[in-house]
Parts: structure tokens; C-alpha cells; sequence
């Protein structure tokens, strides 16, 4: 399974979270994540229903408990890991999951995403 994490700002739209997510190579995606903060989100609620994905709210605690490849110090400060989009991906697809590369930023700069895959024997 494919999840793929989201973290945004809250003046995204939707446009720039479909951009993170193409940048970062989502289109074999099975769910969607992010901190359960943002999920109730108008714009990631929308990207979720166009794609018929399920969401994935993660609790700080699981977002805490992930290694990251990327590291932001604003990050790092509001959820205790350094990457968002990476945490949230690898949270929500499992223990034993992995990364399939660091986050990808959309051209505007408002919200990146992370693939992470679990292999389900």
C-alpha cells in the first residue's frame, strides 16, 4: 500500500496540494494522511473526496515516533518531527513502512507531500 502524507499551510488550496503530491509522484496513491489538526481541513477533505481516497488523521504521538530524511526547524517545533508529509505517510502505511523519497514542495511553496509504502505479505 501506497499513503501518501500531506502537510500544507493554512492559506493552501487545493491546487497546491494536487501539485505536491504530483511533484512527489502520488499517482499510484491508496490513501491520503496528514496531522489529525489538519485533517478536518476544507482542502484536504477535497482532495481526498476527488481522488476517492480514504484520510488518515495521525496523532502528534505517532507523528513524533518518525524519522524523517527532512528537517525543518518550523516543523520540528509545532509537531516534534521533521517532516510533516514524511511522518504523516509513514505513520499512516504501518510499522515497517519506508519512504520512496524525501517530501516534494509544490511550485507555490504551500504544502508538500511524501510517499511511504508498507509491502502486506
Amino acid at each position: 500500500m501506497i499513503v501518501a502524507g500531506i502537510g500544507f499551510r493554512k492559506d493552501a488550496g487545493i491546487d497546491s496540494l494536487r501539485d505536491a503530491l504530483r511533484a512527489a509522484g502520488g499517482e499510484k496513491t491508496q490513501a491520503l494522511a496528514t496531522a489529525k489538526d489538519k485533517a478536518d481541513s476544507p482542502v484536504i477533505q477535497a482532495l481526498a473526496a476527488e481522488m476517492a481516497l480514504p484520510l488518515h488523521a495521525v496523532p502528534l504521538e505517532s507523528l513524533q515516533s518518525q524519522v524523517t530524511v527532512t528537517q525543518s526547524a518550523r516543523i520540528q517545533a509545532r509537531y516534534g518531527t521533521g517532516s510533516l508529509a514524511e511522518a504523516a505517510a509513514l505513520a499512516a502505511a504501518g510499522p515497517g513502512a519506508r519512504l520512496l523519497g524525501p517530501r516534494a514542495t509544490s511550485q507555490d511553496g504551500k504544502a508538500t507531500a511524501a510517499l511511504a509504502e508498507r509491502s502486506i505479505p
